[in-house]
């Protein structure tokens, strides 16, 4: 009797793991699109001048109100720094995403206008 219960447990714990792994790849992967993209339109036209490509990798989390909230941005310039923490922080998303407490690395590349 005492397997049989074990058995039961293993197969439980597997089939719950097996179902929250499939399901949260194909979500996750939804969420970052939406956000990349948010971003990308958020980071449009920057009022500085870029004399050459800068390539930043930007953290972000969101919030309960499904709000951006860069946690950090790896950059060598503090320009760029600065311009990605103030067009992002604290800026709503169109679309309800399902990532709060969620962290996301963002490519970020800006380029001098040709």
């Amino acid at each position: 009797m005492r397997t049989i219960k074990a058995f039961l447990l293993v197969v439980a714990l597997t089939f719950n793991s097996v179902l929250f792994a499939s399901t949260t790849s194909e979500d996750l992967k939804a969420d970052t699109a939406v956000i990349t993209n948010e971003v990308a339109k958020l980071l449009r036209n920057p009022r500085f001048l870029v004399e050459k490509e800068i390539v930043a990798y930007v953290t972000l989390t969101l919030n309960k109100n499904n709000e951006m909230v860069v946690l950090s941005v790896d950059s060598e310039s503090t320009q760029i720094e600065s311009f990605i923490k103030s067009r992002l922080n604290y800026n709503e998303l169109p679309s309800a995403v399902n990532a709060v407490d969620k962290i996301f690395v963002v490519p970020v590349r800006v380029t001098p206008e040709e």
